[in-house]
């Protein structure tokens, strides 16, 4: 899901970019940014997180140009980090995709959004209706919001992608119906499971890297 400057609509390159700034301004605002110079090891965790992906963002295949499919990490970067981080995480990834030659700088914007804002989203709002309407235990947090949250991220982001290209007249029903939903569980599978397993491993051994996790809240007393 890397969208090339040539298969989306012109015109919606400029809302796109607007829509990003704006939602980017306000992360940037919410982040406390006092925490890093306070706590290196959160700074190194951020850095660390943000080189890794871009590393597992170059593993990739494709049956369809614009519809690639690699391991995303939003959710994971969202339950590490909060909303506001994980899109600031994204988004230095897509810049080093950039720098690298395997991304336009014209859909930069879409790419985030699509990429990064949609999962992100869900996986908060999943996280968040875990919080409200379930037990809070440790099996829940990891299996709710580290498989089944991802699952359904890249569910989402995958078909808003393939939605938008269908829109720009890139591919047709057929098309996309033949060459790229059925696979779309071949590649939810594999998101939940490293996302899955990442959290469960951070979980047990470095829970203060998970900002949305509480050991008070998940664990103690339990």
């Amino acid at each position: 899901m890397n969208y090339p400057a040539d298969m989306v609509a012109q015109s919606w390159l400029w809302p796109a970019g607007i829509l990003y700034a704006l939602i980017l301004l306000v992360a940037i605002r919410q982040v406390r940014w006092r925490e890093y110079l306070e706590q290196p090891h959160k700074a190194h965790v951020f850095l660390g997180s943000s080189v890794a992906l871009i590393l597992m963002w170059q593993i990739t295949t494709t049956r369809l140009p614009g519809l690639e499919y690699h391991f995303l990490g939003a959710s994971l970067m969202t339950l590490m980090f909060g909303w506001q981080r994980a899109l600031i995480v994204i988004s230095l990834v897509l810049l080093g995709l950039i720098y690298n030659g395997s991304s336009d700088w014209q859909t930069y914007p879409l790419n985030v959004l699509v990429m990064g804002l949609t999962p992100i989203l869900i996986s908060t709002a999943i996280l968040r209706l875990a919080e409200s309407r379930l037990p809070h235990h440790v099996f829940i947090y990891i299996f709710i919001n580290g498989f089944f949250g991802a699952a359904l991220a890249m569910a989402g982001a995958a078909s808003l992608a393939a939605a938008l290209l269908l829109i720009a007249g890139a591919y047709s029903p057929d098309r996309l119906a033949y060459d790229y939903f059925p696979y779309l569980p071949l590649m939810m599978f594999p998101e939940a499971f490293i996302t899955g397993m990442f959290t469960s491993i951070l979980v047990a051994m470095r829970p203060e890297w998970i900002e949305t996790f509480d050991d008070a809240r998940y664990i103690q007393g339990k």
